[in-house]
């Protein structure tokens, strides 16, 4: 299967192969969790066509592997089979993203403020190497990296909650997103600041102050829609 040409004429970066949201995983399903990061990143385009070997070559692995993960974003919505081709990347509309932002804020926000009274402190402090990672990728413009640990860091923190289900919800609501503006911001230095607001989440926790809490999750998830998710030029 031949892909369509890449939108740019570099080489793309080579993509890693994440755990997240701190559970096990088998190798195929860390190679759907690395395209699903590729894929709200920005990096695997709306509209376009990607063959398994292509995408395969940037993983460094055998083509089969990405085969069997991008069948399984085919079963998800977020790519689909073009015979002979390979497949394309599903387009996601604006309405379909303020859908999924006003979920993610009805599951998330509540769920974090409560955390803020029950979590246990070393829990909360054992998150902070991956808020770390956030700002390290803002600063060297790694928007697969940064990707991967904001995933990892906020399915971190909801499975502190105890509840298993939502955190699976989350985590297919945010495998739906498209951050397309995480370029221009990371271009313009503007990803850094909210970068840091994962850190800033994190002492407003450790400090119990519930309404610091709401306040900084309730503008980081605005910051996903009207900041991160804005539409290419």
């Amino acid at each position: 299967m031949a892909a369509l040409p890449e939108s740019s004429s570099q080489q793309p970066a080579p993509l890693s192969l994440p755990v997240l949201g701190g559970r096990p995983s088998s190798y195929r399903e860390r190679v759907a969790d690395a395209l699903r990061a590729a894929l709200i990143a920005g990096e695997l385009r709306p509209g376009e066509v990607y063959s398994a070997p292509a995408l395969a070559t940037r993983f460094g692995v055998s083509a089969t592997p990405v085969r069997e993960a991008m069948l399984d974003l085919a079963k998800e919505g977020l790519v689909h089979a073009v015979p002979n081709k390979g497949f394309r990347v599903t387009e996601v509309s604006d309405r379909q993203l303020d859908e999924y932002t006003h979920v993610r804020a009805l599951i998330e926000i509540p769920t974090v403020v409560a955390l803020a009274t029950t979590a246990d402190p070393v829990s909360l402090e054992a998150l902070r190497p991956a808020a770390r990672e956030i700002v390290t990728a803002a600063v060297a413009g790694d928007l697969i990296a940064y990707v991967e640990a904001d995933t990892r860091f906020h399915l971190g923190l909801l499975a502190l909650a105890g509840n298993t289900h939502l955190v699976e919800v989350v985590r297919g609501l945010r495998g739906r997103a498209r951050l397309y503006g995480l370029t221009a911001l990371a271009a313009s230095g503007r990803l850094l600041s909210s970068a840091e607001e994962h850190l800033e989440l994190l002492d407003a926790l450790l400090a119990r102050d519930e309404r610091a809490v709401h306040e900084v999750m309730t503008r980081h998830l605005g910051h996903v829609r009207h900041l991160w998710a804005s539409a290419p030029e």
